[in-house]
């Protein structure tokens, strides 16, 4: 593939409510610092934000948790891209949070309209596209319904045009639309790393007409750190054989879900950039899927 010449467009569109977005994306979370944990740097992260846009990505997420000592992901969209083109979609996160040191805190209710008043500042916009409530691992079996209903509040009030939610079980999604409308499920979900009941979920989604946003897509068990320096059997074997990457097969698994499932795959390195955007061309076989499918979770690293 020559990946220069192939835009996120190839991969398809679906629609965030009534925002139409390519369904390859671009996640903004690796922005800020390399994978040494080094601070990442500015111009060359400036430069992969714009290129981006000009390869057809339309759909970026991000966070105001988004942050390393030096550099904020919303402060390098705002500068990159401010005044931003008039299809691009910026979908963020809100209920985590960090405090200016780093620690994480968990946001009450009352306490979100900051949190949403924060990325405003920082994106330099009067509103946030998509705003996905992200729930907390230790939340897992309690109700979303009074944060949810906050952002609704938020929705009404012209802050907020769109709501997700984000590493949920159906039944949160399901109370949530009890609330207001949902246009996203953004959930960890990649080759190896996919349950029978996560895939109902997934289907379930679409059946709904909700999109459903994988997150660690290519780096699967290494999550935060990104791509370990190793990879499945399975998968190296269909990269060879289409002459990719195995973060391109990933990618392309991955959107071989189905119509409502859109890739938000992160870099900091625009060859990356331009590989991850050109794997939305990629078409793997029926055999070529089974033999993905058919992947365990990747094995835990030796001490």
């Amino acid at each position: 593939m020559t990946s220069q010449t192939i835009t996120a467009a190839a991969a398809g569109s679906w629609k965030l409510g009534d925002l139409t977005v390519n369904r390859v994306g671009f996640g903004a979370m690796r922005l800020t610092a390399d994978a040494d944990g080094r601070p990442s740097d500015r111009n060359r992260a400036i430069a992969v934000l714009r290129k981006a846009v000009e390869l057809g990505v339309n759909h970026i997420d991000t966070a105001a948790f988004y942050f390393s000592p030096t550099r904020s992901a919303n402060e390098l969209i705002n500068r990159a891209l401010s005044p931003y083109p008039d299809d691009l979609v910026i979908t963020t996160k809100v209920w985590p949070g960090r405090d200016p040191s780093g620690e994480w805190w968990w946001a009450e209710p009352a306490q979100l309209r900051g949190q949403v008043e924060e990325n405003l500042r920082q994106l330099g916009r009067d509103h946030l596209d998509v705003v996905n409530l992200r729930i907390p691992r230790s939340a897992q079996t309690e109700s979303l319904a009074e944060h949810f209903g906050v952002l609704a509040e938020l929705r009404d009030a012209g802050l907020i045009r769109h709501l997700g939610v984000s590493n949920v079980r159906p039944e949160h999604l399901a109370e949530a639309q009890a609330v207001a409308p949902v246009v996203c499920v953004q959930n960890p979900y990649g080759v190896g790393g996919a349950s029978p009941e996560d895939r109902a979920f997934l289907d379930a989604c679409g059946e709904q007409g909700v999109a459903f946003v994988p997150f660690f897509a290519i780096a699967g068990d290494g999550r935060e750190s990104g791509v370990s320096g190793t990879d499945n059997a399975e998968v190296l074997a269909v990269a060879r054989a289409h002459g990719v990457s195995p973060a391109q097969i990933r990618l392309a698994w991955t959107l071989r879900q189905g119509s409502h499932v859109l890739a938000i795959p992160g870099t900091g390195n625009p060859d990356h950039l331009a590989d991850n955007v050109a794997a939305g061309a990629l078409r793997l076989s029926d055999d070529e899927m089974a033999r993905l499918n058919a992947v365990g979770p990747d094995p835990a690293p030796q001490p």
